[in-house]
C-alpha cells in the first residue's frame, strides 16, 4: 500500500477536522511520542497475554482481548473500576446489547512508557471538552487452519462514541487485513493497510465508518495474528 496520505506534520488536527481522520505511520508517531525502544518491546510483549473473547455471536474464537476503563479530564487518565464493555446494537449488530466482560489490562502495561505516551498524544490530537469516559482494548486476531480471523465481524461500523485511536502494534506471519474507511451514507473514502509497528489512524467517530477486512496466514503451518491498540473517547 502507498504511504500517500500519513501526516508527517502538524496538519494532524487540520486534517482530522477536514476528513474525519487522519493518519500516522509508525516511525511518526514513534518520533512524536519519543517512544523508548525498550518500553515497546515491553508494551508489545503483552499482547501475549490476552485472554480469549468469548462472546462471539458468529461462533468464532479467533479473538483474544483485554480491556480497561479511564476517566480523563485535562489531559489526565485515572484507571476506573473493571467494568463490561458495552455496545448497543444500533453500532455492534453481531455483539451488540450484551454486557461484555473481559480480562482487565494489566497495570503494568497502562504504567508502561509507550503507554502513558499514546495516552499523552490522544489527549492533545482530538479536540476533547470536558470530562472523557476513555476505554482502552488490547486485541489480538489469530488466523488459523480453517478460520479466517476478523478483526472487525461487525463490518463497516461506528463505534457509538466521540473519537476513535487505533494503532497496529504487531503483524505476524499474515497477509490483508486492509482498513476500509467511509461514510454512514456508504460513500468510500479509502483504504490503507497498517501494516508497521505503530501506524495509526485518529477517527471522528460521528462522520466516519470503519472497518477492517479479513486476515490469512501466510504460511498457514505457522501462528498467525494482527495484534491492535483501540483507544476511544466519549463526553461523559
Amino acid at each position: 500500500m502507498s504511504d500517500a496520505g500519513i501526516l508527517t506534520d502538524i496538519s494532524l488536527q487540520h486534517e482530522l477536522e477536514r476528513a474525519g481522520y487522519a493518519r500516522l505511520s509508525g516511525p511518526d508517531l514513534f518520533e512524536r511520542l519519543a517512544i523508548r525502544t525498550p518500553d515497546w518491546g515491553i508494551f508489545v510483549q503483552s499482547w501475549d497475554d490476552l485472554g480469549p473473547d468469548l462472546y462471539m455471536a458468529d461462533g468464532g474464537r479467533y479473538r483474544r482481548r483485554r480491556h480497561a476503563t479511564f476517566a480523563c479530564e485535562h489531559g489526565r487518565f485515572t484507571r476506573k473500576p473493571h467494568q463490561p464493555h458495552f455496545q448497543s446494537r444500533d453500532y455492534n449488530p453481531l455483539n451488540g446489547d450484551v454486557q461484555r466482560w473481559f480480562d482487565p489490562v494489566e497495570q503494568a502495561t497502562i504504567d508502561n512508557g509507550a503507554m502513558q505516551s499514546i495516552f499523552a498524544f490522544c489527549a492533545a490530537s482530538f479536540p476533547l471538552t470536558g470530562p472523557q469516559h476513555v476505554e482502552l482494548h488490547q486485541f489480538r486476531i489469530e488466523a488459523r487452519s480453517g478460520e479466517l480471523g476478523r478483526p472487525t465481524p461487525e463490518g463497516m461500523h461506528r463505534d457509538g462514541v466521540d473519537w476513535v485511536f487505533v494503532m497496529l502494534a504487531e503483524r505476524r506471519n499474515v497477509r490483508e487485513g486492509v482498513t476500509r474507511i467511509g461514510t454512514p451514507e456508504g460513500t468510500e473514502l479509502g483504504e490503507f493497510t497498517l501494516a508497521r509497528p505503530g501506524d495509526a489512524v485518529l477517527i471522528d467517530d460521528h462522520r466516519i465508518m470503519h472497518g477492517v477486512t479479513e486476515i490469512h496466514a501466510v504460511d498457514p503451518a505457522q501462528p498467525a495474528w494482527r495484534d491492535a491498540l483501540v483507544l476511544t473517547f466519549a463526553s461523559e
